[in-house]
Formats: structure tokens, C-alpha cells, sequence
């Protein structure tokens, strides 16, 4: 009799499988851009879709049905094989997700945010899974955003080098309104049948895009938009804009500008830094009729056309005004000088982005001061700064990060002494308390220069 394979190792051998299978597939679309798959839908089998459940993080908040992450484990073979067989039967429809809402970056304004159902989770990793095998190899240089070994200290680290070695002037700091919320279904699915002719995966992914959501008890239909909150939103958006505004940009602006032009795109996040004015005008123009035609508009309060690069600081100079400045990924980026007077970028976190991740941590003292010993929530308090250096600690933005942490000393002793009426700690103590032990203190972690300063 021929040993039978442990848990472990027959787990190893279907995703090694399934990545083989990804990996075929990638390969095809890459040799042949006109190729269209007609059978991929058989991808979605049982045991990749378990692989997709345990790829899926936990202790996640449940969607409309309540389904935990345990409570669908337990019986993970049984729900993942009556999963596969309504999908087989077409008789697979995704629930609506649940809405609820977040703070946006200026901590008074609410938005939107959707969560499936566990299953439908898991569904939308598979197909995520093959979308990513197609068009990863479509994708071009210019998009960072949710794409294997790319992001933002990326786009960020092309920016600063585009700026510094290119002969740029000009930049257009776009903002496209509701992005999320205003993808056309009818061109996205046009989009994707450039590629995919298998009707039945195409069948899932509309369903995706129809299932609404729920919000007070009542199902809400939609017309537009991509699912927020699920793993397949990222990729169709990704599809979306490549086929709008990445392509367009290569193969017409590029093409008919007089000058030097370049997009860089993070997600519906995106600036094009451009040589000359009147390049800029007429790709600003163009623009706003090229996401007309997929549903899309401009923001007409947040779009700007500024002037910005190594002469725009002696402009700006000569006419009595301040240069000016744009937001991009989380920072302000302005014209500065180097220490022996040459132009660099300079850059800092965004004010809107600075008030709230110290409110955040505020909030979080507020309500943790009297819940657990002070050396319990110290550790969380260290992570918590970590991981605001890992994104924020990038060249040129130490100042601001020592702002930072100079606050949340400051914030942190104010907390420490309301935990009664009774001061718990005077001044002198706070500091021998940070000496022994002290909080992470601000580290560049991504240096973005291709040169000296």
C-alpha cells in the first residue's frame, strides 16, 4: 500500500499546484496580449478555495450573515464542496455587503466601507488570484498601487527621481471624484472580455459588482462601483484604470506631447509631471473627456495644475509668492534646497494625515489608560509607532516624524496622570520612566534619493 500523504505536505502540493496552474497562465497572456481565456471558472475548485479561506486573514468583522472566520472553519470541507456546487449549478449569488463607516483623512468626515460575507471572501481571493496571473503582465511601469513587489515608497522613490533628473515644470495633482463608487459595470465588464470570454466567471464577477449592500436593515441596490472592502475590488480597479487612463496615457498623451511627460498612478491616486504649460493644459483638458466616457469625473475643488520643479522656487520668488505645494500619498511635497543651495524635493507628512494618526493614538490612550498596567499597553504603544516610522519614514520627512513622537510623549504623560485624581507620575519620573524604557524614536526607513543631498 503507498503511504498516504500527511495534512502538511498534500496542503504544500495544492498550492503548489494551483501556483503552477497561475503561473501557466501568466505565462500565456504575457507571450500573446491578444489571447482571451474562454475556461477559467474550473480554477474555482474546492481545494482552491480552501487555499483562498486559509489565505484570508482572521478575526476579521463578520459580514451580513454573522459567518466567523472559526465558526466557518469547523466545517471548512462541508461548506467549501456546497460552495462549489451552487457555483457549479449558477446557482452561486454573493451577498450584500455590509456597509460601515470610517473616518476619512480629516477626522470629520465619514467614508463609506463595505464587508462581505466570509464565503464571498473567499471566492473573490480566487478570483483575484486569476485576474492577477492575466493582467499583472498588462500592467504597466506607471501603476504601484496593490501590485506584487510594488508600492507606495515606490511611486514615492519615482517621483522624487523624475522631479530631480527630468526637465519637470509642471505638475497636475488630479483627483478623480467617488472613484470607488462610480465604476461604470457595463465598461468594466467590456474591459474584462477584452481577456476573459469564460461566461461563467464573468457571470460571478457581475454578480459582485450588483450584489449592493445593506446598511440599517435595508438592501440597497447598485447601478455603479466595485465592491469596497473585498480583495477583488483592488484588482477590477487596477483593470479599470489601465484601460482608461494608463493605456490613453501611453499611447496618447506620450505620443503628442511636445515635451517630457510622465503618470504616476497609486491606485486612483495619480499626478503627471509634464515639461511644458501648454503639454499640461491640453492633458489636463483631455483628461477630464477621457473619464467622461467611462463614467468618471474630475474633481473640479481638489484638481490643480501647479507649477513645481527646479526653477519654480525662483518664479514663485519673483512674483512675491510662496511656491507651491502638492499632496501625494500621505505627504506634502514642496521645493526645498539642499545644504549647499541646489533644488531638491522636500517632503512631510500631510498635515490632515498628522492630526489624525495623533488623534488615533490619543483616542487610544484615552481608552486604554485605565484598562491594563501602563508596562501592558507600553509594548502596543512602541508598535504603534513602528509602524507610523515604517510608513512615514522616508527621506527628508525626519523632522516631521520627531514632531510626531515629541506628541505622543506628550500625550502619553498627560493620560498616564488621569488614570486617578491622584497625579500617577510628575515630570522627572515620566523621563527616568522613558529612559528605562524608552519609546521607538523616528528612523528613515526608505531612503528615496538616487543621489547625495
Amino acid at each position: 500500500m503507498l503511504p498516504t500523504k500527511t495534512g502538511d505536505a498534500a496542503s504544500t502540493e495544492v498550492r503548489r499546484d494551483m501556483q503552477t496552474k497561475l503561473d501557466q497562465i501568466a505565462k500565456r497572456a504575457s507571450e500573446d496580449k491578444k489571447l482571451k481565456f474562454t475556461s477559467l471558472v474550473h480554477l474555482l475548485n474546492a481545494e482552491s478555495l480552501k487555499e483562498c479561506f486559509h489565505m484570508l486573514k482572521k478575526h476579521r468583522a463578520p459580514g451580513v450573515d454573522d459567518v466567523t472566520y472559526e465558526e466557518y472553519e469547523t466545517y471548512l470541507d462541508t461548506n467549501v464542496m456546497k460552495l462549489v456546487g451552487r457555483m457549479k449549478r449558477q446557482a452561486y449569488h454573493p451577498q450584500p455587503v455590509k456597509r460601515v463607516y470610517i473616518p476619512k483623512a480629516d477626522g470629520k468626515t465619514l467614508r463609506p466601507l463595505g464587508i462581505p460575507a466570509l464565503e464571498d471572501k473567499i471566492v473573490q481571493m480566487g478570483i483575484k488570484r486569476i485576474l492577477s496571473a492575466i493582467y499583472e503582465t498588462e500592467f504597466l511601469d506607471c501603476s504601484y498601487g496593490f501590485r506584487e513587489g510594488r508600492g507606495c515608497h515606490d511611486a514615492l522613490k519615482k517621483l522624487d527621481n523624475a522631479i530631480m533628473t527630468k526637465p519637470v515644470s509642471y505638475i497636475i495633482d488630479a483627483d478623480i471624484r467617488g472613484f470607488f463608487d462610480n465604476v461604470d459595470h457595463d465598461c468594466m465588464m467590456k474591459m474584462l472580455q477584452g481577456r476573459i470570454v469564460d461566461p461563467n466567471l464573468n457571470r460571478i464577477i457581475k454578480r459582485f459588482l450588483n450584489a449592493g449592500y445593506m446598511e440599517d436593515g435595508e438592501h440597497m441596490e447598485t447601478e455603479a462601483g466595485t465592491p469596497q472592502g473585498g480583495v477583488l475590488s483592488p484588482v477590477l480597479s487596477n483593470i479599470y484604470l489601465h484601460y482608461t487612463l494608463d493605456l490613453w496615457f501611453k499611447v496618447r498623451v506620450k505620443k503628442q506631447s511636445l515635451g517630457y511627460v510622465e503618470l504616476i498612478r497609486y491606485a486612483d491616486d495619480f499626478v503627471v509631471l509634464v515639461q511644458y504649460r501648454e503639454d499640461a493644459e491640453k492633458i489636463l483638458a483631455g483628461l477630464g473627456v477621457r473619464l467622461k466616457k467611462v463614467g468618471l469625473d474630475l474633481s473640479v475643488e481638489k484638481t490643480r495644475l501647479i507649477e513645481f520643479g527646479r526653477f519654480a522656487g525662483e518664479r514663485a520668488e519673483k512674483q512675491g509668492r510662496k511656491p507651491d505645494t502638492f499632496d501625494f500619498l500621505g505627504f506634502t511635497h514642496y521645493v526645498d534646497k539642499t545644504r549647499k543651495g541646489k533644488f531638491k524635493v522636500g517632503r512631510k507628512t500631510r498635515r490632515k494625515k498628522f492630526s489624525v494618526k495623533l488623534k488615533e493614538i490619543n483616542k487610544w490612550l484615552k481608552g486604554t489608560r485605565n484598562m491594563v498596567e501602563i508596562k501592558d499597553w507600553w509594548k502596543v504603544l512602541a508598535a504603534k509607532l513602528r509602524g507610523h516610522y515604517e510608513y512615514y519614514g522616508i527621506s527628508g520627512n525626519f523632522q516631521s516624524m520627531q514632531a510626531f513622537y515629541f506628541q505622543v510623549c506628550k500625550l502619553t504623560y498627560k493620560w498616564i496622570n488621569r488614570r486617578s485624581q491622584k497625579r500617577s507620575m510628575n515630570l522627572q519620573q515620566y523621563f527616568e520612566y522613558l529612559k528605562k524604557f524608552p519609546l521607538p524614536k523616528p528612523t528613515i526607513r526608505h531612503n528615496i534619493y538616487a543621489f547625495g543631498s
